[in-house]
């Protein structure tokens, strides 16, 4: 039995008799080929701010490759809107990769991505990057991208890797070339915090290709099959920091684990998960992934509608020491201001609360007292 398993054991026994009766009893993973210490993973959280910010596009762009792509590339809007994070006492941004732009543009994408975090660090901010992503649309294309549909959630977001990736054994060696290389490129730098290996690796589109079969039923089992290999890719470049992948569906269900959740709980050396629901389920999620005793990050919460509100989740978050990420930040081309099921009912214009996202592209909040709030918990203010 690995020594980290062993030291995963006994956290997990002592933080049981902290937390009290309220956990439960979580489903022991055994530690995946490379996995940090729970000591090592412990010492990287002390080293690191509290970081607390958001899942980061520039409002002039409607998905990952309109970010990145050279044509499309906006570092003014990008600094701006980081002063804007900056003045919040944002210390963290989360920002979603392709592996399209590797295969495109491989040079160009690395500058890029050193552009961001150039911008990203004159603001005091780290960048988590995730590489891989389940959500949405899954046939990406290179090249201009569709305009937003109108008063849609997040019309044009894209997967990585696609569906035909997916499908494709062929296509496993360029997904390897592109993990190792975007991993080894920055496997020392400090300004990148945490590799998110895989958004919600199990997720399907949502309903955002209107076009139904476009995705296979087995998809889960096809993601499941790379996402090891994923976290193996990320750990052969060396990197200093940690990997992770977040839980999502049903992030506080850990006493008996599926299997892209048994997975991601092995290899991650930093536990991440997502929480949008109301005060109480946040909770259940913080009491109950303590358990395995190790940091914890939540990479998104706050959908204003369904009660997950900075005010107090981001009270909690802090409280109880965990990285905190909410969904959006400026009001933009992803138009995450409208909710989920903007993909099956009709908006004619923008609803009373925002669904997620802080700020107007002119920095003005949605709300002022909520920005306060943010300062006041951050210490900005």
């Amino acid at each position: 039995m690995a020594r980290g398993h062993l030291l995963g054991i006994a956290a997990t026994i002592l933080l049981g008799l902290v937390v009290g009766p309220g956990a439960i009893a979580a489903e022991p993973v055994d530690d995946g080929p490379g996995r940090w210490t729970v000591e090592r993973a412990q010492a990287w959280q002390k080293a690191q701010p509290w970081l607390v910010g958001c899942n980061y596009m520039p409002s002039t762009a409607i998905n990952q490759l309109e970010m990145f792509q050279a044509d499309s590339f906006d570092p003014e809007t990008i600094d701006r809107e980081l002063g804007y994070a900056e003045d919040l006492g944002f210390t963290s941004i989360r920002v979603f990769l392709h592996d399209l732009l590797w295969e495109q543009d491989r040079e160009g994408f690395l500058d890029r991505c050193e552009q961001l975090l150039a911008i990203a660090d004159r603001h005091d901010i780290k960048v988590m990057f995730v590489l891989f992503d389940s959500c949405w649309h899954p046939e990406p294309r290179l090249g201009p991208q569709p305009a937003p549909l109108a008063h849609v959630h997040n019309s044009g977001w894209v997967q990585s890797p696609g569906v035909p990736a997916l499908r494709d054994p062929g296509a496993t060696a360029r997904l390897r070339e592109y993990v190792t290389g975007v991993v080894r490129h920055f496997a020392a730098d400090p300004r990148v915090v945490v590799w998110d290996i895989w958004n919600e690796p199990d997720n399907f589109d949502g309903g955002a290709a209107k076009r139904p079969g476009l995705e296979p039923k087995d998809k889960p089992a096809l993601v499941n099959a790379l996402l090891s290999q994923a976290f193996a890719w990320a750990r052969e470049a060396e990197p200093s920091q940690p990997l992770t992948s977040g839980v999502w569906r049903d992030s506080d269900n850990i006493d008996t684990l599926d299997d892209c959740k048994r997975i991601q709980l092995a290899n991650s050396d930093v536990i991440s998960f997502h929480s949008y629901g109301d005060p109480p389920s946040l909770d259940r999620c913080l009491t109950n992934l303590a358990t395995y005793g190790r940091p914890l990050l939540c990479t998104e919460f706050m959908a204003r509608p369904n009660g997950s509100v900075f005010d107090p989740h981001l009270r909690m978050l802090r409280d109880h020491g965990v990285a905190t990420y909410c969904w959006g930040f400026v009001n933009g081309k992803s138009q995450t201001i409208y909710p989920w099921d903007s993909w099956t009912k009709s908006y004619d214009g923008p609803p009373p609360v925002w669904f997620h996202d802080i700020i107007e592209p002119d920095g003005t909040p949605f709300r002022e007292d909520e920005a306060d709030f943010i300062r006041d918990v951050t210490g900005k203010r």
